[in-house]
């Protein structure tokens, strides 16, 4: 059983801080569960255009507000706490956080992350064997 409180996690190696984004990573890939689960904060005013051409993810809201773009359709969604998106087909993605507070979100990612990722410049985390 892997038990795990937040406060674990915080100032850690799994608490990977970005310009845009702050993921502490609570499960990764040396759990051997096949997924990854991250509290992520997207920082107030944020503007993050992603691609998972690696991973698929589902996104949780709890916390703040903000917006999705899907950029092949162009549609957008608004985000708020309860709102879930899943990007099932590799979505490439704008993220948007209002800017007057951060967005919190709860993310699983399959397969799952190493625990130190970064977004490439095609905003995709790289797939590690």
């Amino acid at each position: 059983m892997i038990v795990k409180h937040l406060d674990d996690v915080i100032g850690t190696a799994a608490d990977v801080d970005t310009e845009g984004w702050t993921a502490r990573r609570l499960i990764y890939k040396d759990a051997g569960m096949g997924y990854s689960v991250n509290d992520t904060l997207i920082k107030p005013g944020a503007e993050l255009t992603m691609h998972y051409k690696n991973h698929l993810e589902t996104v949780y809201c709890i916390e703040g507000e903000g917006q999705i773009t899907d950029l092949a359709s162009g549609e957008t969604h608004d985000i708020r706490p309860g709102t879930l998106y899943a990007l099932n087909n590799h979505d490439r993605h704008v993220l948007r956080a209002n800017k007057g507070s951060h967005m919190r979100m709860v993310c699983v990612f399959n397969p799952p992350l190493t625990g130190r990722e970064v977004h490439d410049a095609t905003g995709a985390y790289p797939l590690t064997e």
